[in-house]
């Protein structure tokens, strides 16, 4: 029988024209760790990292820039949310002509850059480099356009999204149901604007951020000590790196094999396409995650008739999620081990008994 290949896309063609390693996989320890090469069009050190869906969905790198120094300016014609893993600095944002704006960012700071719109990375430490994370829709725009010419070079400005405003990231923001809508999040580490969030269990909380008025979306979560979160699936592309604690998290595909995955500040997980996944605290304090991903019309998480998310719904329901007495045994025998072994208390006790 022959064998064929899958072509590769116009996006994977051209990110392996970047001139720095791709790591194709949805796991990396440490953000923080992970090695950066020399990046001729940033004008720093980076890595790409792609998962199994990239080529169609989302993507991301880790970027440098070393101590004292600047990237390149860059503009492209994609959406780019920015996630700062070390270090101080400053970004400046321009349309043409218009007025520049620049703001300062830290380790924990959240931003996304308005689209196709001018900027530039600055390391304002002069002894220690910086290091973030960005996620991008590239993909998805390369695939359609495929024309490098045209994503690098259009010159149209989103004037409806920035138009200068020299307010625009100071970090002021506005709930709209579930989402904070914002431009620049300081410190994700001490973000206090969080809701209960009881679907997914375990004494949860989350707020959705809407950034830069892109389409792409971003949520934070955190669940106490002592607790961890009901397994679900989803599509693919959702980029969840941790903030705060210490844990791990289990993925499988549906008749497979669980594997498990740890985690601490600065590990990412992208759960690849429907996959079931679930995160687990055995730290001493709440854990907290930063999930980046597609968003948009087409894009959005498949929901149910009466307007919830159906990775938050029971399967015996029709939807998506695992409830607690539902779960394989050996979840939750693992998950009182692990707590044992860390001198955690454990806390599911209330969440183990489904009310009603």
């Amino acid at each position: 029988m022959v064998q064929l290949s899958k072509p590769k896309s116009y996006y994977r063609k051209w990110v392996e024209t970047e001139g720095i390693p791709i790591i194709d996989g949805h796991y990396v320890e440490s953000l923080q760790e992970v090695d950066v090469f020399p990046w001729p069009r940033l004008g720093g050190l980076g890595v790409y990292i792609n998962h199994e869906a990239s080529d169609v969905s989302n993507d991301c790198y880790v970027a440098e820039i070393p101590p004292g120094q600047a990237l390149v300016p860059q503009r492209h014609f994609f959406e780019i949310m920015i996630y700062v893993l070390r270090g101080r600095g400053a970004t400046t944002v321009w349309y043409g002509t218009g007025p520049k704006r620049t703001f300062e960012w830290q380790a924990g700071s959240l931003f996304a850059i308005p689209l196709n719109a001018h900027y530039q990375h600055f390391n304002g430490q002069g002894a220690e480099p910086c290091r973030f994370l960005a996620v991008t829709n590239c993909p998805m725009v390369m695939n359609m356009v495929q024309s490098v010419e045209f994503i690098f070079g259009c010159d149209f400005e989103f004037r409806d999204r920035f138009n200068g405003e020299e307010d625009y990231f100071s970090g002021a923001g506005e709930l709209r149901g579930r989402t904070w809508e914002t431009n620049f999040v300081p410190d994700l580490k001490i973000f206090e604007g969080m809701l209960d969030y009881k679907e997914r269990g375990a004494g949860g909380r989350n707020v959705r951020f809407r950034l830069a008025k892109n389409a792409m979306r971003a949520h934070i979560s955190e669940f106490p000590v002592g607790t961890y979160k009901k397994g679900h699936r989803h599509g693919p592309g959702a980029h969840v790196v941790v903030v705060s604690g210490r844990g791990y998290s289990l993925m499988w595909r549906e008749g497979e094999p669980i594997q498990e995955f740890p985690w601490r500040p600065g590990t990412l997980l992208i759960p690849p396409n429907q996959w079931f996944h679930q995160h687990f605290n055995t730290g001493p304090e709440p854990a907290r995650y930063l999930a980046l991903r597609l968003g948009g019309l087409g894009t959005q998480p498949e929901r149910t008739s009466d307007g919830l998310s159906k990775s938050t719904v029971d399967r015996k329901l029709g939807g998506d999620q695992i409830e607690y007495e539902d779960e394989d045994p050996m979840i939750r025998q693992k998950y009182l081990e692990a707590c044992a072994q860390n001198g955690v208390a454990v806390q599911m006790e209330t969440f183990w008994q489904r009310p009603g």
